[in-house]
C-alpha cells in the first residue's frame, strides 16, 4: 500500500484523491452482491476513499451496493454520483438527488455530476445544483462526456463556473481529448476524472504495454491505470469486483513511470495529432 496517496484540487480548493473506486456494473448480480461489497471495504481500509457511481448504474441497485460498503465508514469517503440528463429539469434533479441519497443511506453527496449533456437547458440544471448545495443535499457538483464546446456553454451559464470537475472516457487507447479538452481544463485547473482507465479490462491483454510491464514487474493494467495517475490534474475511477483486483489497483500507485516509459507508451499509443469528438462508451 502506498505510504500516501497522491491528491488533486478541486477548484473549490479542496484536495481529492487521484485514485477512486468506480462501480459501473456493479450490482446487476445478486450473486456478485457480497463480493463487489467487500471489494470496496478493502479499498476502503488500503486508503482508498473516493467512491464513484450512478444512478443509472443497474437502475440505482449499484448505489443500494455502495451504501452497504460505506455503512459506518461515511465520513471517510469522498461519494460521487451522478443524474441523468432525463432527471436534470429544476424538480427532476431535486428528484433524483433524494432518491439517490435514499439508496446511498446518506444525508449527503460530495460531488454530483450530470451524467452527460441532455435537452434541458444547462442554466436549469445548473441552478438545481445550485439549490441543492445550498441545502446541503450535495457539497460539489460537476459534470460528465462534456466535450470543450460543451464545457465552454457551461461556464457561460449562470453559476456554471462552480464546475469542479468533468467525468470523461480517458486511456491509453482514448486520448483524443489530450488535444484540447484536457488543456482547456488544466488552464481553468478543473480535473478530469477518468473512467474506464484500464479500457473496461481490454488494455490488461494489450501485448504493446508488455515491455513496461516488465521493466517494473508489473501487470499491463497496472501499468495502464498507472498512465493515468501520472497525467497532470487527472482522477482515476476505475471499477474493481474482486478484492485482488482492488489490491493491484492501489498497487500501480507505486509505479513510478520513467521518461523512457512514457516515450515508449507514446510511440505504442501516440498522442491525437488533430481535434477529435469526445468519445463515450
Amino acid at each position: 500500500m502506498p505510504s500516501t496517496i497522491r491528491t488533486t484540487k478541486l477548484p473549490s480548493g479542496e484536495a481529492v484523491q487521484v485514485l477512486g473506486q468506480g462501480t459501473w456494473k456493479m450490482g446487476e448480480d445478486i450473486s456478485r452482491r457480497a463480493d463487489e461489497v467487500n471489494a470496496l471495504k478493502l479499498g476502503l481500509d488500503l486508503g482508498i476513499t473516493l467512491i464513484d457511481t450512478a444512478e443509472m448504474y443497474a437502475s440505482g441497485d449499484a448505489e443500494e451496493v455502495v451504501a452497504d460498503a460505506i455503512a459506518g465508514r461515511r465520513d471517510e469517503t469522498f461519494l460521487v454520483s451522478k443524474v441523468l440528463p432525463s432527471n436534470a429539469s429544476r424538480a427532476g434533479v431535486q428528484r433524483a438527488c433524494e432518491n439517490s441519497l435514499k439508496r446511498l443511506r446518506t444525508d449527503r453527496i460530495d460531488l454530483y455530476l450530470l451524467h452527460w449533456p441532455g435537452s434541458v437547458p444547462l442554466t436549469e440544471t445548473v441552478a438545481a445544483f445550485e439549490t441543492l448545495k445550498k441545502a446541503g443535499k450535495i457539497r460539489h457538483w460537476g459534470v460528465s462526456n462534456f466535450d470543450t464546446d460543451e464545457m465552454e456553454e457551461l461556464i457561460g451559464v449562470p453559476d456554471g463556473g462552480y464546475v469542479q470537475t468533468n467525468q470523461v472516457l480517458y486511456n491509453l487507447v482514448r486520448r483524443g481529448l489530450e488535444f484540447d479538452l484536457a488543456p482547456w481544463s488544466r488552464q481553468r485547473n478543473i480535473p478530469l476524472m477518468a473512467y474506464s482507465p484500464v479500457e473496461q479490462g481490454a488494455l490488461a491483454r494489450n501485448a504493446r504495454l508488455d515491455a513496461v510491464a516488465a521493466r517494473h514487474d508489473a501487470t499491463s493494467a497496472q501499468i495502464a491505470l498507472a498512465w493515468v495517475v501520472h497525467q497532470e490534474g487527472v482522477i482515476a475511477i476505475p471499477k474493481a469486483s474482486s478484492q485482488e483486483h482492488v489490491r493491484q489497483n492501489v498497487a500501480a500507485l507505486d509505479i513510478k513511470l520513467t521518461p523512457q516509459d512514457i516515450a515508449d507508451l507514446d510511440r505504442a499509443f501516440p498522442p491525437p495529432a488533430r481535434k477529435r469528438g469526445l468519445e463515450m462508451i
